[in-house]
This record gives C-alpha cells, structure tokens and sequence, in this order.
C-alpha cells in the first residue's frame, strides 16, 4: 500500500481471517469468539480442515469457514470474481490481504491503513510469518506496544485487536445490549460437520487442475519438441 494513497471507509466491507500455520488448534476456537464479536464475516483455512472449537462458546456456528489446499488457492479466492450466493450476479472481492508482523515498512495499526474489504493473515505463535505467507501479503501492520516486559502477543490477542481497529474503521454497526452483555443472534441451522471444513468448489477445481497437470505425459503431444523426446526415448530404449 503506497503511504500517501487516500485511505476512505467505503459504504460496504468485509473483514476475513486468513489462518495458516497455527501450531496451536485451540486458538482457532479463540480467535473465532473474537472474530464473531468484531464482525468477522469468514475465516479461511488453509491446509488443514479440521479445527478446534475449544474456547469458542458457540460463535463457530455464526461464521463462515472456507477451506484451500494452499497459500496460492487462498488468494487467488480473496482476489478473485465471485458470484453473490443469493443471486447469478457478480461481484469482485478483490480483498486486501494484511499481515500482522513486525516487518520493515509495516504500518502502525492505530493509524487504520486499510481501503477496502481486508483479509487478515496472522503468524506463527512462536515464529511469526512464514517467508511464504509474507508473499502473499498486499501490506503489513503492527500493534503498538507501550510496556517493557514482554516481545510479543499471543496470536488470539493480536488477532482481537486488529480486528477491532478495522471494525472502528470500517464504521460496523455496534451490537444491541441487554443488561451486561451484548445480545446473540440465534444459532443458524447446521450445515457441516462440527469442527471441520469441507473444501470449496474453487478449491476442488484447482486440485483436480493440479492432479491432471502432475498427471499428464507430456512426450505423446503432436509437437516437435515433444515428437524429439519421444524419438530420444525409444533410441535409450532400444539401443543396441
């Protein structure tokens, strides 16, 4: 993101949670109690399906969960077309994918950096981002830190902060209170197996994309490259 571009909340966006390389599974339940309470509207993994719901009093079931086989696939559905599920039209996603890590050039989270729907990736408890998941980061943020006596947050409680910043600048509406707490919508109706994630349709077609691919020989196309291999082989073989 270019430092002196114009950074305006538009009239409709999203906030998304992008978890890879989670050592450990019980933050996923964690971090979904928070992402449901600052208006979270999907979490993507990406590798594993399963995930435990430990400490997520329930708010697993108020959350979408989309599941890809890798990094590349992840993105290529935050950037992509997609179509509104109530309707054929279409719309562009086109998501901005954040990094929470300390890196150079990552921008502080108090100055809300942010210009569109934004899916957040978070590190690694112990080592942060991984070199790959940097590589699909559009920018980087980090929070703030006021006090001496520790180097780093547990990945839920940076995920809540952030989080919350971007629902501030977004403008989401604040939930209804009764009492002491904050009103819960009723449980929709479940749709998947508790504490897994089936893959998506995009994540399918690109796995079977990438198995005929790995799968394909090559040296019977109708080219002269190809027809030189094919040539070459059957003289390795046959050779006296």
């Amino acid at each position: 993101m270019d430092a002196g571009e114009a950074a305006t909340s538009p009239a409709s966006v999203e906030s998304l949670v992008v978890v890879h390389n989670v050592a450990k599974r019980h933050n996923v339940g964690t971090m979904a109690r928070s992402a449901t309470a600052f208006g979270v509207s999907e979490i993507v993994l990406v590798g594993r399906r399963d995930f435990n719901a430990f400490g997520s009093h329930g708010s697993t079931s108020h959350l979408r969960f989309r599941h890809f086989h890798s990094l590349s696939q992840a993105r290529h559905y935050l950037k992509a077309l997609s179509h509104k599920p109530s309707s054929q039209s279409r719309e562009e996603r086109n998501c901005d994918v954040c990094g929470v890590e300390i890196t150079d050039g990552a921008l502080s989270i108090a100055d809300h950096p942010f210009r569109k729907s934004t899916a957040f990736l978070l590190g690694n408890e112990g080592t942060g981002l991984s070199a790959k998941e940097c590589e699909i980061c559009d920018f980087f943020v980090y929070i703030p830190q006021y006090g001496c006596g520790t180097a780093s947050l547990n990945v839920t409680v940076a995920a809540s902060i952030v989080l919350h910043h971007f629902g501030v600048w977004a403008g989401f509406p604040e939930r209804s209170r009764e009492g002491n707490k904050f009103t819960v919508a009723e449980k929709p109706v479940k749709q998947i197996r508790r504490n897994y994630c089936a893959s998506s349709v995009e994540s399918i077609v690109e796995e079977r994309k990438s198995r005929k691919q790995s799968a394909s020989i090559d040296i019977f196309e109708e080219n002269g490259t190809n027809d030189s291999k094919l040539t070459n082989l059957l003289e390795t073989l046959f050779d006296d």
